[in-house]
């Protein structure tokens, strides 16, 4: 195996009760919109696009409005994780200085630039994971930029870990294994790998 590629929102950890606290500021700051977004509203949205996320979250703004306003809830959020980080799954740590003894790790997001660092900085995982791509950066979808991101780093046997059927459709995309995390936001009924804890990862690899 040349490494794991790993989800963030969902699947390392959990960051929505503090994005729905300034992502409601920011819309109510720069737009004329009452909206409040809820942390579960976050946890339905939180690995779909940038653009589909506003397109569900503002429907009656203009794309420019939508961009606009995007924009600011992401500066304001990413401000926020400075020092009010979001909530790390347990084990993820222990698990992932373990992994990254035996093989390369990789995160691919469907974020905004800056956030898989915030990410790693908090975690203190900054020396654990060897590259990282998101759709701040690419602008294309997830299955699309799994491949980016292989192909920068030549790789060509890999796992995706994630807890969305958008990352098991991304997987597909990509021609690649797909291993769900069952305590994260979504579910996919046909996943054939799954994990309860991310620990288990140690475990369910040595298939592969």
């Amino acid at each position: 195996m040349d490494g794991i590629i790993f989800d963030v929102d969902g699947t390392l950890w959990d960051s929505t009760e503090q994005a729905a606290q300034v992502w409601t500021r920011a819309v109510r700051e720069h737009t004329g919109l009452d909206t409040r977004v809820s942390a579960d509203r976050l946890k339905e949205l939180f690995g779909k696009t940038m653009t589909e996320i506003s397109n569900a979250l503002f429907p009656t703004l203009s794309n420019e409005e939508q961009e606009r306003i995007m924009e600011a809830c992401y500066d304001y959020e990413n401000e926020y994780l400075e020092t009010h980080p979001g909530v790390l799954y347990e084990g993820v740590v222990e698990t992932f200085h373990a992994l990254a003894e035996k093989t390369n790790l990789y995160i691919v997001s469907n974020c905004q630039c800056g956030y898989i660092e915030l990410f790693l900085r908090a975690a203190g995982l900054e020396d654990s994971v060897r590259d990282h791509l998101c759709f701040g950066e690419t602008s294309v979808s997830k299955g699309q930029t799994i491949r980016m991101l292989m192909e920068k780093n030549r790789l060509e046997h890999v796992v995706y870990v994630g807890d969305t059927q958008g990352d098991a459709d991304a997987c597909r995309e990509a021609g690649i294994p797909f291993i769900l995390a069952e305590y994260g936001f979504g579910d996919v009924p046909d996943a054939r790998r799954r994990i309860r804890k991310i620990s288990e990862l140690c475990e369910i690899l040595k298939s592969f």
